[in-house]
């Protein structure tokens, strides 16, 4: 069913260090908002899709989203790549060195590790394409928000890919939901 292929969706070589923007990047991982949240939201609303049309369109964006996990986990590790512990420290990483060294672990960039709490399944297609609507919003609006904070091309090139995505996954979600709804009216 699956075929791994051992490329990222777009290109990531960060030159330089930047442990303040592996702070933020991680959120994009685990946060609420982030990519995790998303490929689990959407691998587990496809079940409850009337027709293969809308369990392929899910599963199909719920692969991408995991391709975008691993985006934003190689971020991460580039970051930080050869970080002392004390510039760890010095840049608010040291609690998340504690529990995890320079692994990758799903947090949000307060710190507040990742919960299934952050996204629904409700077996109603019309919430829950609603509801995946509005995450594809959210994660663009933080895409936005981490492009401000980001000062070189090698980091803003891979996040203004992710926001596309978020853009184009939102039109699938919206057509998807116009099509179920003109259904469900007529039923």
């Amino acid at each position: 069913m699956y075929k791994y292929e051992k490329k990222l969706n777009y290109p990531i070589n960060i030159k330089n260090k930047d442990l303040k923007m592996a702070k933020y990047i991680i959120t994009q991982l685990g946060g609420a908002n982030g990519e995790l949240g998303a490929a689990l939201r959407y691998f587990c609303q496809k079940f409850s899709m009337p027709d293969e049309k809308g369990k392929a369109l899910l599963n199909d964006i719920a692969c991408e989203e995991l391709g975008h996990v691993e985006m934003i986990a190689t971020m991460f590790r580039q970051l930080i790549k050869g970080a002392s512990l004390e510039e760890l420290k010095e840049n608010g990483l040291d609690s998340y060195y504690a529990d995890h060294a320079k692994g990758v672990y799903p947090i949000d960039a307060s710190g507040v590790p990742f919960s299934v709490m952050y996204f629904a399944s409700t077996g109603d297609v019309l919430a829950d394409l609603s509801e995946d609507m509005a995450a594809e919003q959210k994660a663009r609006a933080i895409y936005e928000n981490l492009i401000e904070l980001a000062t070189t091309e090698d980091i803003i090139g891979p996040l203004l890919f992710l926001r596309q995505r978020e853009i184009v996954h939102f039109q699938r979600f919206k057509e998807l939901y116009e099509y179920y709804e003109k259904i469900l009216k007529n039923n």
